[in-house]
């Protein structure tokens, strides 16, 4: 199976983990774009690969104010290597929010993009606004706070979320009181997708073609809402509902788990090696056993809110299933952990990024009393997750409201949307697509395929799904009609 980790453990650093103003993050050795024209230069060390180019563009803070303050947006290509070929553009985003994406195009040619599609495209990865090169935002998070991720500790009760939201509010003020909080109001969904237009125009382009996996899935839709004309092939990969990021989203995490959880049962279970069990309920038993032990007493620095984040990080990949039957067998039996990879070097921007959208991007509840209710409510219905993901985080207590309402998803623009999605993706649940498939009605068409994990085309070997999303980005033909694809030996 050619599962890519990047993108599964990108995302899932987002979910579990989570400059100055005016000053310049420009990709070293990279020139500044002009109005309507980019000029390519190296690309920063972290982010260098084969070929990749990079450069900025300047834009502005406000679109309200056009001419008011401006920020910078960090861009790359990786161009195609045979011009009589190419057709366009692909611009990408490989989710979050908060991801850096100015490597993507390079992360996606190793991982299996064809080389007909390479041919084809331009593909073109970007930092979003606030992110990383792009006028990076911070919220001043400490080391525990980063250590201790997005997710809040697990309500078993009312009064544990109480006890969150004086936390939740510290982070809030924070936010509000850190030396980027000038740009607050305008770190959004909308305005990233303005970037983007303002791309496609720099880049001489007439439409932009778009491949956009996880939060990347929300970006894209509100692009091609907000620029309906300007779209040219669309594919969204593991898709957020319609409201994008917002608390049904946050909720959804829950039921992610559980749609997810039976394939790692099954896997462990057929595994006694690790000692958790022979049966997928024994496994299952498992959890509640070893989350409820950690809450009462860490085991290795691993209490039970880190315990149930990580399990539902290391669910985002088939590949990560051996690791995470390690993870628990060194838990369950107070043994060194196993080695994973290291926290990001940017988690503080990842995590401030983030917040810095979603709280923007939608409305959340205000009132302590409704996350109490939503908590009351999901951790019933979702026992392994619903009492953390139900639970209260500082969009309560943001600070600014959006400058504008969020942007509706709909069936209005051209027929030119490719849907793809995991039966059991833990990150970005069937459900949410459905809803967002919904929305767009005969926008677009939707391809599903019989396997779990977060992100298919092109991570994983589903011939079905990816031949599908190649035809359409090769040839704009899509299926008459939503696609099921069965699951594959090996994918």
């Amino acid at each position: 199976m050619r599962k890519s980790l990047s993108l599964a453990l990108a995302a899932g650093a987002v979910a579990v983990a989570a400059a100055m103003p005016g000053a310049s993050a420009a990709t070293s050795g990279a020139v500044r774009a002009g109005w309507d024209t980019v000029r390519w230069g190296p690309c920063p060390e972290d982010v260098a690969a084969p070929r990749l180019q990079c450069s900025t563009l300047d834009v502005p803070l406000d679109y309200r104010r056009p001419d008011g303050r401006r920020i910078e947006i960090a861009i790359s290509r990786l161009a195609s290597e045979n011009p009589s070929k190419r057709r366009g553009v692909l611009l990408t985003d490989p989710g979050g929010p908060g991801g850096s994406g100015l490597g993507y195009p390079a992360v996606l040619a190793a991982s299996g993009l064809p080389q007909e599609v390479l041919d084809s495209y331009d593909v073109i990865g970007l930092d979003p606004r606030g992110v990383g090169r792009s006028s990076p935002v911070t919220c001043d998070l400490t080391q525990e706070q980063q250590h201790r991720g997005s997710f809040a500790p697990y309500a078993h009760t009312a009064a544990d979320v109480t006890r969150e939201a004086g936390y939740a509010r510290t982070v809030a003020r924070q936010c509000a009181t850190s030396r980027t909080a000038w740009m607050l109001p305008h770190i959004t969904t909308a305005n990233t997708a303005r970037d983007m237009d303002r791309i496609r125009a720099a880049l001489g382009e007439r439409k932009i073609s778009y491949l956009g996996h996880s939060y990347g899935t929300y970006l894209g839709a509100v692009y091609t809402t907000m620029f309906p004309k300007r779209g040219d092939r669309v594919v969204l990969d593991s898709n957020l509902g319609p409201g994008g990021y917002d608390v049904t989203a946050m909720r959804l995490f829950a039921r992610g788990l559980e749609d997810r959880f039976p394939d790692f049962a099954e896997f462990a279970a057929a595994r006694p090696e690790y000692g958790l069990g022979t049966t997928p309920e024994q496994v299952t038993a498992k959890f509640f056993d070893l989350a409820k032990r950690l809450e009462r007493k860490p085991v290795r620095g691993v209490d039970g809110t880190a315990f149930r984040a990580a399990t539902f990080e290391r669910l985002y990949a088939d590949a990560l299933m051996p690791h995470l039957a390690a993870f628990w067998q060194a838990l369950d039996t107070d043994r060194p952990l196993p080695p994973y990879l290291p926290l990001p070097a940017d988690l503080e921007n990842l995590m401030a990024s983030r917040l810095h959208v979603i709280c923007a991007d939608a409305r959340w509840p205000g009132t302590v009393r409704e996350y109490q209710r939503n908590a009351a409510v999901d951790r019933l219905r979702y026992p392994m997750l619903g009492g953390s993901t139900a639970s209260i985080g500082p969009c309560a207590f943001w600070p600014t409201d959006g400058v504008e309402p969020p942007v509706r998803i709909s069936d209005r623009g051209p027929s030119n949307v490719l849907m793809v999605q995991n039966e059991r993706d833990p990150g970005t649940p069937l459900a949410g697509a459905r809803e967002l498939r919904r929305a767009f009605d005969r926008r677009a068409v939707m391809v599903t395929a019989d396997q779990g994990g977060h992100g298919v085309y092109p991570f994983d070997d589903n011939v079905c799904a990816n031949s599908t999303v190649t035809r359409f980005l090769m040839t704009g033909q899509r299926p008459e009609r939503d696609l099921d694809c069965a699951a594959e030996p090996g994918a």
